[in-house]
C-alpha cells in the first residue's frame, strides 16, 4: 500500500488559491498594454501615426514631442494636496498622524494621486510593520496598477482579493530575478515565488480581518466602470498626435522652404559648371549669391527669380486651435498650453478660467479622500487587530485647491468671527484662514502656553491680595466667553 503525503498548505497554494492567481496574473498582463500606452503619452514617448504624405523617407527618424497631456495631468495634481487626517468627532488625532508619518504618507500621496490620474487607478495596501517588534506601526504603501490588480464585488464595493506582482523587493533573501508574487485575501497575505515553473510559498501572515487589506483609488468612475479611466482620454491622444504631425510638417517645412528657392531660366548649361568644366553641386550653385550669367546666342540675359520663402504662422496658428481644443478637454486655462492673446486676462478672468479645474480638484479630493480614509482604518485595524468604530469617521484634511490669496482667506475668516458664527479661538477659523496642519498645531500649542501663563500670573495676584487682606474671596478663574 502506497502512503501519499499531502501539500502542506504552508509551503504550497492550494488548488484554489493556484486558479485564483491565474484569474488575476491574466488580468494583470491583458491590462499592461493600455497602461504602457497611458504612460508613453504622460512621457511624451508615444509614437506618432504618421499618415505617409508629407514626410520623406529621409525624415522618417525624426520625432517631435509636445507635453500638453503631462501639464494638464500635474496641473490637475498639483491641487491634490493631502494635509493631514483627523476624527470627525474632533478627539485627539495622534494616533493617526503617528501612522501617516511613519509611512511617509503626505509625501507618498502626490504619488499615488498622480498615478491614479494617468492609469485611472491606484492602490493602496495595507500590511504589518516590517520593525521585528510587536510596536512597530502597520505599513501602508501605494502600489502601481502595472503591478497590482485585485477582483472586485460590485454589490458590496468592496474587494475579494488582490495581486501584485514583482521582484525580490521585500527582503526575502531572493535573487534580483526571481518573480515574486503577493495574494492579498481577507483571512492572510500569501508570498510566494517562482520555482521550476511553480509557486513556493515564503511567508503566510494570517491577520484574520476578514477583508482584503487593499483599496483601490479609482479615477473617473461610472456605475458601469468600476475600475477608474485615465485623464489623457482617446480625445487628448487624439489631439496630441495631431499637433505632433504638425509640428513635424514644421520640421520638414524648414529643411526644405527655410532658404528660399531660386530660379533661372534662359541659362546655359555652362553657367552651372566651374573653371575646369564639372558640374557644380546644388549647394554650391545655390550659396553662389551672385552669379555670373552670359547672354545667349540672341543676346539675352537669362531671367533670374527667387519663390516666396515658407511662413510658418500657417503651421502656429492650427498648433493655436489645437490647444485651445486641447484646453477645453483638459479643462484647463489656454495659457496653461502657451496659448496667449495680445490683450493679457485680468486677474478676475484668470481665477474664472480656472473654475473648472477646481472643481475637477475638488471631486477628485472627495474621491481620493473615501480612499485615504479607508486605507487609515485598515491601518489602525492591523494596530490593534479589532475595527474601529464605524460611528468615528476619518477625515482627510486639503488644501485648498482654488489656491486663494492669503489677504482673501484672512477676510473670509475675520467676517465669520465677527459675525459671530466661529469663535476666535476655534481651529476652524485656523484652517479657513490657510494655515497648513503644522502651523495650525503650532498656534494651539502656543495658545495653550499663554492661557498657562495667564493662569498662573492671575493666581499670583489673587495670593498677593489675600495676603494683605486675608478677608479677601478668592474667586475661580473665569472661562471667558469661548472666543466671542
Amino acid at each position: 500500500m502506497t502512503a501519499t503525503i499531502p501539500e502542506l498548505p504552508l509551503v504550497s497554494l492550494s488548488p484554489d488559491e493556484l486558479d485564483l492567481l491565474g484569474a488575476l496574473r491574466t488580468d494583470l498582463m491583458g491590462a499592461r498594454t493600455r497602461l504602457d500606452l497611458l504612460d508613453a503619452y504622460f512621457n511624451g514617448e508615444q509614437l506618432v501615426r504618421d499618415l505617409g504624405i508629407s514626410i520623406p523617407p529621409q525624415l522618417k527618424g525624426l520625432h517631435t514631442v509636445i507635453g500638453w497631456p503631462r501639464i494638464g495631468v500635474e496641473a490637475l495634481e498639483q491641487r491634490l494636496e493631502l494635509e493631514a487626517f483627523r476624527w470627525a468627532d474632533g478627539a485627539d488625532p495622534e494616533d493617526l498622524r503617528e501612522i501617516a508619518e511613519a509611512n511617509d504618507l503626505f509625501d507618498e500621496s502626490s504619488l499615488a494621486h498622480l498615478d491614479a490620474l494617468v492609469y485611472g487607478r491606484e492602490y493602496l495596501a495595507v500590511g504589518s510593520g516590517d520593525c521585528g517588534t510587536g510596536d512597530c506601526p502597520p505599513l501602508i504603501t501605494a502600489e502601481s496598477p502595472l503591478d497590482m490588480t485585485l477582483l472586485w464585488d460590485a454589490r458590496a464595493r468592496v474587494a475579494t482579493a488582490a495581486l501584485r506582482e514583482s521582484t525580490d523587493v521585500h527582503g526575502f533573501g531572493l535573487g534580483v530575478d526571481d518573480r515574486l508574487v503577493t495574494l492579498y485575501l481577507p483571512d492572510q497575505t500569501i508570498h510566494a515565488v517562482e520555482e521550476n515553473g511553480g509557486w513556493t510559498v515564503i511567508e503566510r501572515d494570517m491577520h484574520g480581518l476578514g477583508v482584503v487589506p487593499v483599496v483601490r483609488m479609482a479615477n473617473r468612475q461610472r456605475t458601469a466602470d468600476r475600475v477608474g479611466r485615465s485623464e489623457i482620454t482617446p480625445e487628448v491622444m487624439s489631439i496630441t498626435d495631431a499637433a505632433c504631425r504638425r509640428l513635424m510638417g514644421m520640421e520638414v517645412a524648414s529643411e526644405f522652404y527655410g532658404a528660399p528657392q531660386r530660379y533661372i531660366l534662359g541659362a546655359s548649361e555652362s553657367a552651372f559648371q566651374d573653371a575646369e568644366g564639372n558640374t557644380k553641386s546644388a549647394w554650391e550653385t545655390y550659396i553662389g549669391r551672385v552669379l555670373a550669367l552670359e547672354r545667349d546666342e540672341d543676346g539675352q540675359v537669362p531671367t533670374v527669380g527667387q519663390f516666396a520663402a515658407h511662413d510658418p504662422q500657417t503651421y502656429t496658428k492650427i498648433i493655436d486651435l489645437y490647444a485651445r481644443i486641447m484646453a477645453t478637454q483638459l479643462g484647463l486655462p489656454p495659457h496653461y498650453l502657451g496659448y496667449t492673446t495680445d490683450n493679457p486676462a485680468s486677474a478676475d478672468a484668470i481665477r474664472s478660467s480656472e473654475a473648472q479645474l477646481v472643481k475637477r480638484a475638488e471631486r477628485r479630493c472627495r474621491r481620493f479622500g473615501g480612499a485615504w480614509a479607508e486605507v487609515m482604518r485598515l491601518a489602525l485595524w492591523v494596530r490593534d487587530g479589532v475595527p474601529p468604530e464605524r460611528s468615528r469617521r476619518i477625515e482627510c484634511v486639503w488644501r485648498d485647491p482654488a489656491t486663494p490669496t492669503v489677504a482673501q482667506q484672512t477676510d473670509a475668516a475675520v467676517k465669520l468671527v465677527q459675525a459671530r458664527i466661529l469663535p476666535a479661538d476655534g481651529e476652524v477659523v485656523l484652517e479657513m484662514a490657510g494655515l497648513s496642519e503644522e502651523q495650525r498645531q503650532r498656534v494651539v500649542a502656543e495658545r495653550r502656553r499663554a492661557q498657562g501663563t495667564g493662569l498662573l500670573e492671575r493666581l499670583s495676584q489673587v495670593g498677593a491680595s489675600v495676603e494683605e487682606d486675608p478677608g479677601v474671596a478668592v474667586e475661580e478663574p473665569d472661562g471667558g466667553d469661548e472666543g466671542f
